[in-house]
């Protein structure tokens, strides 16, 4: 992982983070300024692990499976 960007923004509500793939092989998480800090931290964590090659796989169900079982 060359990257990582991280900014907090307001998500839709229920979304406590997003990430995203760059071109150079790094990503950007998005996580919602709403969240009191500890959630934060949890939120960040939570999406570097999905930064650990989820997004070669096709289905969302073992994504979150994985991501949650560390």
């Amino acid at each position: 992982m060359e990257s990582v960007y991280v900014y907090e923004v307001k998500l839709p509500k229920g979304i406590r983070e997003m990430v995203s793939p760059d071109a150079e092989d790094g990503y950007t998480i998005y996580i919602d300024r709403r969240l009191s800090d500890p959630d934060k931290l949890k939120a960040y964590r939570h999406a570097l692990r999905h930064c650990r090659g989820d997004f070669s796989r096709a289905n969302v169900q073992d994504i979150e499976k994985n991501a949650h079982r560390t």
